[in-house]
């Protein structure tokens, strides 16, 4: 019985799962903000962007200026996001890296009547539920910061350097499963690139294929 229900487990998650490729891009396009085809692209400068957190507070980009950013794409009802939140490793991320002066913007783009959408109370009783610690949650509820940077899953992980540079685009690691036993023993790519990045050294994988399900936008 208790395989049964694993495998029914991920035969769901398989449902929702959507992976999509997230390939550097290196031609010559526009990446100032005010252009409405500003996007995000590898070793470019990344798109400026202004949100409200569940704080009440407005953050932009431009904020946290000389500083590391991770972008994080989350959608807590996803499976995916619920392997790494259930098993307190999206949080230990955070909580080590804001330690290191690393500014985490957590991003919800869920439209308004799709999985994940939430008012801000309701997110910030999530929130300390799970006992999170980003810099910032932010709601993205009209989609198009996510749409700028080419979120496509949750989670969906985006790194830009203190020069205001993209350096990483991708999964959080390379186990694309739900199941939180496989975050032991995975590259995590998140990890990766801080500690190369931070210690002046190359970005060895700078894009990799996201995983999870797909972000929410309005249709």
């Amino acid at each position: 019985m208790k395989f049964g229900r694993n495998m029914a487990f991920l035969a769901l998650a398989a449902a929702v799962a959507v992976p999509y490729g997230v390939k550097a891009q290196h031609e010559g396009h526009s990446h100032d903000a005010k252009h409405a085809d500003a996007h995000a692209a590898i070793d470019q400068k990344a798109p400026e962007f202004s949100l409200a957190g569940i704080d009440g507070k407005t953050y932009s980009l431009a904020d946290f200026k000389g500083k590391y950013v991770v972008l994080e794409w989350n959608n807590f009802e996803c499976p995916f996001v619920k392997k790494f939140y259930g098993a307190g490793k999206m949080q230990s991320l955070q909580k080590e890296y804001t330690e290191k002066g690393v500014a985490w913007l957590t991003i919800c783009s869920s439209a308004e009547g799709k999985q994940g959408y939430y008012e801000a109370e309701t997110l910030k009783t999530m929130n300390a539920d799970r006992k999170t610690s980003p810099t910032a949650y932010l709601r993205d509820v009209d989609g198009k910061v996510g749409k700028m940077y080419g979120a496509k899953t949750t989670p969906h992980i985006f790194i830009i350097n203190p020069d205001g540079v993209l350096i990483y685009a991708g999964a959080i690691d390379d186990k694309p499963v739900p199941d939180p036993a496989a975050i032991e023993g995975a590259n995590n790519y998140v990890s990766a690139t801080l500690t190369s990045a931070m210690a002046g050294k190359p970005v060895e994988v700078k894009t990799t294929e996201s995983y999870g399900c797909g972000v929410k936008y309005a249709n």
